[in-house]
């Protein structure tokens, strides 16, 4: 009897397969994400050369928004156009922001046990900790130029004088332009700059105008919600650790929608479930608004990158190669370091308060300086550490 062989998979389907394993096995952050990405679609199918995979990486970092979950979206509309776009990233994002609202609603009901309250107690300075450790990764390059060093000490200065983090991030790119292109090439660098970053910015100005018009409330609405992480989604740039800037201002210091308590719950959440970080929002829209609050806040800030990749798809890889572009991306680097240092400063005078949470901070340190331990497993032993010590033991 002879045996059938198996029919390909179509592009779509194999676009699924693909973003649907990475989004419940994609662990460590965005640079184990491109890591896995890049084994899968370059190496093991063979979808692009490891030159224009990482032509899609420059690409995804000239826009807005989660840089590794933009690349799968590039990849999937390499693979099956728009639709294969859709399934990328919606496949890459659902399990983690699944997983994010379930760890809200075990947080939730069981949040105030002794038991939980020994996990936080050690997972919370760890995640001081890895945050620490991503600055210190991002601060050796935007800090390696005198026009660097001084865009990130300006970046700092308008941060602390409480100038809007988009702001913030965008003028820094612009001028790290202005100090780096010689001025026989100014011009057509700014050409180049401008041709790609106008649809850019033009999605980027709608979302601020029409959130704008909403004057958040004393107590979050799924609305509030929405419209609140609509306009992340749409002007946050840089790591994905600049996420803690942007809520550390809005939901801790103007609404007081959280304590700073909560929104290192909420990143250790984020860091601990697969896929982008991003999915923080989902743990803080549960926390705020339940159910609906936690759908409202994922599509909310993963919307806008949607329609970045789908007006930059064919017509930014080659404005990515411009001088103008890698500039850009160095001021926007700096500004971000900026924004961290300033936001961890601001809330680990909370997590790491006493001896037992300064231990905790300077052994998950060493261990990271050390051992380059994943996220994930380090969480996992601060929070085991502190149920123990909770206990006495």
């Amino acid at each position: 009897m002879r045996s059938q062989s198996r029919a390909p998979a179509t592009p779509l389907l194999e676009v699924v397969q693909v973003f649907g394993k990475l989004g419940f096995t994609a662990f460590g952050g965005p640079s184990a994400h491109l890591a896995l990405m890049k084994s899968e679609c370059v190496e093991r199918r063979g979808w692009l050369s490891a030159e224009e995979f990482m032509d899609r990486v420059g690409v995804a970092n000239l826009v807005p928004g989660p840089s590794s979950t933009e690349v799968a979206m590039h990849l999937g509309f390499l693979r099956a156009g728009v639709p294969g776009l859709l399934a990328a990233g919606i496949c890459f994002v659902l399990p983690a922001a699944i997983l994010a609202t379930l760890c809200g609603a075990a947080y939730v009901l069981w949040g105030t046990q002794p038991w939980v309250k020994g996990v936080l107690v050690g997972v919370k300075p760890v995640v001081v900790a890895i945050v620490a450790g991503a600055i210190l990764q991002l601060a050796g390059p935007a800090v390696s130029s005198w026009p660097k060093r001084a865009v990130l000490a300006g970046a700092l200065l308008m941060a602390i004088l409480g100038v809007h983090e988009a702001v913030v991030l965008l003028s820094a790119g612009a001028i790290l332009v202005l100090l780096s292109v010689r001025a026989d090439n100014r011009k057509s660098s700014f050409q180049d700059l401008t041709a790609f970053g106008a649809s850019v910015l033009a999605i980027s100005v709608a979302v601020m105008a029409l959130t704008s018009l909403l004057r958040l409330p004393t107590h979050p609405t799924n609305w509030a919600l929405f419209a609140y992480f609509l306009q992340i989604g749409a002007v946050i740039y840089g790591s994905g650790y600049v996420l803690i800037a942007f809520l550390e201002r809005g939901l801790v210091g103007a609404t007081h929608w959280l304590s700073k308590s909560q929104l290192l719950d909420a990143i250790a959440v984020g860091q601990f479930t697969p896929g982008p970080v991003f999915t923080t929002a989902s743990f803080i829209g549960f926390l705020l608004g339940g159910v609906v609050g936690a759908v409202v806040s994922t599509i909310g800030i993963f919307l806008p990158a949607f329609l970045f990749v789908r007006v930059s798809a064919r017509s930014a890889v080659k404005f990515r190669s411009t001088p103008a572009s890698g500039w850009f991306l160095d001021g926007v680097n700096s500004a971000a370091v900026a924004l961290m240092l300033l936001a961890v400063f601001r809330i680990a005078s909370d997590a790491v308060a006493g001896p037992i949470s300064i231990t905790f901070f300077m052994i998950s340190a060493g261990v990271l300086m050390k051992f380059k331990r994943s996220a994930p497993w380090l969480i996992l032993l601060g929070g085991s550490a502190g149920v123990l010590v909770n206990r006495g033991i």
